[in-house]
């Protein structure tokens, strides 16, 4: 065993060895339920560094660590309480609007939930597998191999089967000295480095404060949260051009009208007034602001708006659904300028919700009960270029699409190595009404923000209900307008340029970095092994 193992223990580590099994069933579920409250609007995000470090103390005691089983569960009932926790929110789209019966809805989002849980149940037994085949201390399992699989068991929930990246750990720490950290490695390596803290806290917990752990505690801490601050300091991109006169429409439509036929020509009005009160560089609905198909539109409806932008040089972003054939619907944004005089400029959303928008195989029936309109649209491909407004370029994306930081870094790299326009503001344009006045609002705000620390760009939101909000490139709040109220948001908003080193490298940087860093472990470890036998 190496100098940094776990030693005698703590006691911290005897209180724990005194805890049965169930018990920690139970410490571990109310640990991973609070996480909600480390991400916005509260961000106590201690609470989630202490609440793992119970974690992986708890999985170290040798009642729980010699049975594979029991380390497994523990793991997947903190996962599931944390996302259960979190996404909470969705049994308001279920209940509420989807007309779902309260015992059914509650089952769906449990099911959800546990299914996503494998994930960190796989992560930690294959932690401590890892830990036996190699030998490896307790410290090198805390500080190394259970934070490395803890970002690998997140970056798997958030690609796998197209993905659900929701209350990803290292959101909770865009307003700490670890953001500094987001243009180099994104939310992911956020995760890595707060895990990491975990397992150093655990460790000092199980060792009594030893001199040993104490001093490398020490430096972990100067490197990490001294390393981010540091990091935060520095501009990775610049401001270019003019600012952008931008006003954002946030109409407040209730979901339960949105789509009543008795109410879509008073919907219709409502945007149409709000679109035509006054020109501006840029005016943006929020996501499906028409609630019908364009070919459903009154004939004359689009072409006024057109009409109106050319006259007055603005830009529109409309939100509707584009009828392209008799079964081709897309979930889009369409542009009107100057600039796009003679074709109009168009977005659709690539990366679709399923059950929301698009059905998976076997589902039809969840989405007739959930009776969710129009849930079965097509896509279009991730890289499609932004828009033009004035000497600026807008990238879209709508609602959810915000949770994939990887894919907006891959079409801003893919802009700069194909010599397109590189895009200098961030646009997202949202319905947010499906989840009532819950955490689902402020938390994809800090969603938002973490795109804009990855980026360097600013960022702007339009929604039906709120949050529409417009940040600027250091992810602060410039403006933004009250939950639940009709309202336009209107504020001057400055276009940034350059590279961050995540716009070059995604999630691949921090992956390898994980990789190596683990394989370097095992290997020191099997050295060791050699070297103490011969």
């Amino acid at each position: 065993m190496s100098s940094l193992s776990v030693g005698s223990p703590g006691l911290w580590s005897r209180l724990l060895a005194r805890i049965s099994y169930r018990q920690a069933w139970v410490l571990v579920l109310v640990a991973g339920g609070l996480n909600v409250i480390s991400f916005a609007p509260v961000g106590a995000w201690p609470c989630q560094l202490i609440g793992m470090a119970l974690l992986f103390s708890l999985l170290l005691q040798p009642h729980i660590k010699a049975t594979p089983r029991r380390v497994a569960w523990l793991a997947w009932a903190y996962s599931f309480a944390w996302l259960f926790s979190c996404t909470s929110w969705l049994l308001i789209a279920m209940v509420r609007y989807g007309g779902m019966p309260s015992s059914l809805a509650v089952a769906a989002l449990a099911l959800l939930c546990g299914a996503l849980a494998i994930y960190a149940a796989l992560s930690t037994t294959i932690g401590l597998w890892v830990q036996r085949r190699w030998a490896l201390s307790d410290a090198e399992l805390l500080l190394v191999v259970l934070p490395i699989l803890w970002m690998f068991n997140e970056w798997l929930r958030g690609w796998v089967l197209t993905g659900f990246p929701w209350s990803i750990a290292g959101y909770a720490y865009t307003n700490t000295p670890l953001a500094g950290f987001a243009p180099v490695v994104g939310v992911y390596g956020l995760s890595l480095f707060s895990a990491v803290l975990s397992g150093m806290i655990a460790w000092l917990g199980m060792t009594g404060l030893r001199r040993t752990p104490l001093v490398v505690s020490g430096v972990l801490t100067v490197v990490i949260v001294g390393g981010g601050a540091l990091l935060h300091q520095v501009e990775w991109t610049q401001p270019i051009g003019k600012p952008l006169n931008v006003r954002l429409l946030q109409g407040n439509v209730a979901q339960d009208m949105k789509f009543d036929p008795e109410h879509l020509s008073e919907s219709l009005a409502l945007y149409r007034d709000m679109l035509t009160a006054a020109p501006a560089d840029l005016i943006v609905t929020p996501e499906t602001a028409f609630p019908i198909v364009t070919s459903a539109l009154p004939r004359d409806f689009l072409p006024r708006l057109n009409a109106y932008a050319q006259q007055t040089r603005s830009a529109m972003l409309l939100g509707l659904v584009i009828q392209d054939s008799e079964d081709r619907y897309t979930n889009s944004l369409l542009g009107f300028s100057p600039q796009y005089a003679n074709q109009a400029y168009r977005y659709d959303k690539h990366h679709l919700v399923p059950f929301g928008e698009f059905i998976p195989f076997g589902f039809r029936w969840f989405v007739r009960m959930m009776q969710i309109p129009m849930g079965d649209l097509s896509t279009a491909g991730m890289l499609q270029a932004p828009m033009a407004v004035g000497d600026q370029f807008v990238m879209p994306d709508i609602c959810y699409e915000s949770l994939f930081g990887e894919e907006i870094a891959a079409q801003l790299a893919h802009q700069q190595s194909s010599g397109q326009p590189m895009a200098s503001i961030l646009l997202n344009a949202s319905n947010l009404a499906w989840y009532g006045d819950s955490v689902a609002m402020p938390q994809h705000l800090q969603f938002a923000q973490m795109r804009v620390l990855e980026t360097g760009r600013p960022w702007i939101g339009a929604t039906n209900t709120g949050a529409t909000v417009v940040l600027d490139a250091h992810a602060h709040v410039q403006a933004q307008l009250p939950h639940l109220q009709r309202g336009v948001l209107q504020a001057a908003v400055q276009g940034y340029g350059g590279m961050t080193p995540y716009i070059r490298w995604g999630n691949l940087g921090i992956l390898i970095l994980a990789l190596l860093s683990g394989t370097a472990v095992c290997g020191w470890s099997r050295y060791r092994q050699r070297a103490s036998q011969s």
